[in-house]
């Protein structure tokens, strides 16, 4: 019996050249290639007479040969290839395009099951090229469920299917049993070897669906496990705790009151803080809920017990605008504020530096210049990553290294569904701040087609003349191969010199260099300009209360998430605000989609939404490590399996010791492998 890790070279007919195709696939062993799971199946189990085949419907059948088969040469490169098959109800016109062999292959009088599809009409039917087998021998192409392969150049359906069953002959009994008997009981999962073979050659559909659900479970159960052992690993992580002041000292200071969702969040980050391990929490919220506020806290917690705190922000300007934001709010509980950006003189960047170094500030506040070998803290105690997900892993781990183990805060302003976020942020605990302010404006948001473009032009001129300002943001930056959709570059040309001549329009798009990028974003953000142009650059960004009005262009090409991120730029002042989507998409489904943004302003019931319409793809996009392409799982179709799974992990990690369980290696080691290739 060949070994799990073999080459594929140990199977009949892989020579050197097939074994490199088979590579380009990812499949090198012969574990690759019984992991390579089908993408579809073909229903050949039913037999249907052929008076009840059914025009484009691929169907099987059995016939005998009623006629020789024979071969016309029509031109070069094309044989014809003909016969008759009959059953007891009809007969059939069978042809065969450049497969001159299929003379040989089938006698006339003789029996054999066939497949493939209908064609025609009441004037005649006939079938070209259907797959055929003997009836006195196996079923390999036909009388059983088909598995269907992603294939690449050099390989077909067949070649695969084959080489993979020759695989499970050879090496089945090498597979190591992940899951143990009591949890597959406890789950009604059957074991890895069954699974294996009824994915590959199911039984039936029942035997399938019992398979998927157990490799689903699998590749679930091994994600959670590995995260819960990461979690425990950094659990393991300790520190001196903080003594954490009472949260009325904080509370008094503030010239507004925390909502009930922040208090408790910043309860959870105390209890962190003061718990004598690291932290490694993310705080999520909807635009507007006050996550800032909260990051205040625990810089404040952080000044209280002599160390410094650090906010990373993804730009300068957003960088500045918590500087002045956090000053005010932090400087009548002692806590100095410093401001630290790739855009300083060198005499700013020196001086802020020396402060850092020389403890002369609590809270830091800056971008990437903060990670730089120039900036030293003095003892840096709590990390903040703001809009995390413009941060790689690298950069937070990067801006941790300057400190001893300091606590790490991520704040997230993407709402997602919990589950979602486990897996997203599966190493990370979790703090949601589902309560907005009081006074909070909701935003009226309009679908509307291009026969409202006049009225809609009418309305940015109010606007602009109100002395508000205006957000229009397009999906494509220039004009390519899809006329279609609206580009930056090309609209704003049009609004300034064909729309709106005596308004002062901007460009922003993400092709700018940074320096240009902050200085347009920051010219908008004191008055300079009345409308913006832009792409998706703005998702994030500086707060502008003077504006009241955001226009999206083919609105149908985002999704609902970012939609309402782009949302969120506007309704941060006191005048009322405004979110017009245009679309010229009539698909019912689309149409659908974006009126459910204009139904509510709750960011997480709008990502509810949009996992069940479009899945979990646009809140995935974000990530920029560790995330497994799951081989047959979706977080779309398999929330419970994700969920049993979760718990399943939990509970499992728990209660067993198991580095040190010599059954549990296989997991381990596939555990390591998993995040090894997705980190």
């Amino acid at each position: 019996m060949a070994r799990l890790f073999d080459s594929v070279r140990y199977l009949k007919g892989v020579g050197e050249a097939r074994a490199k195709t088979f590579a380009s696939l990812g499949i090198s062993t012969l574990y690759d290639l019984i992991s390579y799971f089908p993408r579809a199946y073909e229903d050949r189990s039913r037999i249907v007479p052929i008076a009840e085949l059914q025009t484009d419907e691929p169907a099987c059948f059995r016939a005998f040969v009623t006629s020789s088969p024979r071969t016309h040469h029509i031109r070069k490169g094309l044989d014809l290839t003909k016969l008759t098959v009959a059953d007891e109800t009809a007969r059939l016109n069978l042809t065969f395009f450049n497969q001159s062999y299929v003379a040989d292959n089938l006698e006339y009088s003789r029996e054999y099951y066939f497949y493939g599809t209908l064609t025609g009409d009441y004037l005649g039917y006939a079938m070209n090229n259907p797959v055929f087998e003997p009836v006195e021998k196996p079923g390999v192409l036909t009388r059983r469920i088909m598995p269907i392969y992603p294939l690449t150049a050099g390989l077909h359906n067949n070649l695969i299917s084959r080489t993979v069953q020759q695989a499970l002959d050879a090496c089945l009994g090498e597979l190591p049993e992940l899951l143990p008997a009591a949890l597959r009981a406890q789950y009604g999962l059957c074991d890895a070897a069954t699974a294996y073979r009824e994915i590959h050659a199911p039984s039936s559909f029942e035997a399938l669906e019992t398979a998927r659900h157990r490799l689903i479970f699998e590749e679930f159960f091994i994600f959670s496990v590995g995260l819960s052992l990461l979690r425990s690993g950094r659990d393991e992580k300790t520190r001196p705790g903080f003594t954490v002041p009472a949260l009325s000292e904080f509370e008094a200071a503030l010239p507004f009151a925390l909502t009930g969702a922040q208090k408790r969040v910043i309860g959870e980050i105390a209890a962190d803080l003061e718990s004598g391990r690291v932290m490694n929490r993310l705080v999520q919220g909807d635009v507007g809920s006050g996550k800032t506020a909260v990051a205040a806290a625990a810089a404040w917690i952080t000044a209280r017990n002599g160390q410094q705190a650090a906010l990373m922000a993804p730009t300068e300007i957003l960088a500045e605008q918590h500087a002045k934001g956090l000053e005010p709010l932090l400087a009548p509980l002692g806590v100095r504020v410093a401001l630290l950006t790739g855009s300083m003189t060198p005499a700013q960047k020196k001086n802020a530096r020396a402060a850092i170094a020389a403890h002369e500030a609590d809270l830091i506040v800056g971008t990437h210049a903060l990670i730089s070998e120039a900036t030293s803290f003095s003892d840096l105690g709590l990390v903040v990553a703001d809009e995390q997900h413009r941060f790689g892993v690298a950069q937070r781990a990067a801006l941790a290294e300057k400190g001893r183990d300091p606590h790490l805060l991520v704040m997230s302003a993407t709402p997602i569904p919990r589950t979602l976020a486990l897996i997203l942020y599966g190493d990370l605990d979790l703090s949601v701040i589902d309560e907005l302010p009081p006074g909070r404006q909701t935003i009226d948001t309009f679908l509307v087609g291009e026969d409202k473009r006049a009225r809609i032009n009418a309305f940015i001129r109010k606007q602009a003349a109100e002395g508000h300002q205006v957000y229009i943001v397009c999906p494509a930056i220039e004009e390519g191969e899809d006329e279609s959709l609206r580009s930056a570059e090309s609209w704003a040309e049009t609004l300034q010199q064909a729309v709106f001549p005596d308004l002062r329009v901007a460009l922003l798009h993400g092709k700018m260099k940074s320096a240009q990028k902050e200085e347009i974003m920051g010219a908008f953000a004191r008055g300079e300009y009345d409308i913006l142009v832009a792409t998706t650059v703005v998702e994030v960004g500086v707060d502008v209360p003077n504006a009241t009005l955001m226009v999206v262009e083919n609105a149908d090409r985002f999704g609902l998430s970012q939609l309402h991120q782009l949302r969120g730029r506007v309704g941060r002042g006191e005048a009322k605000s405004y979110c017009i989507l245009f679309t010229a998409n009539r698909n019912p489904e689309t149409i659908k989609r974006l009126k459910a943004l204009c139904k509510t302003n709750d960011g997480f019931e709008i990502s509810r939404e949009d996992l069940a319409l479009r899945g979990p793809g646009d809140f995935f996009g974000t990530r920029q490590h560790g995330l497994p392409a799951f081989k047959v799982g979706s977080l779309e179709l398999d929330m419970q399996t994700l969920q049993d799974a979760q718990t399943a992990a939990a509970d499992f990690v728990s209660s067993e010791e198991l580095p040190k369980r010599p059954e549990y290696q296989p997991l381990l080691e596939r555990i390591k492998a998993l995040f090894a290739s997705t980190d």
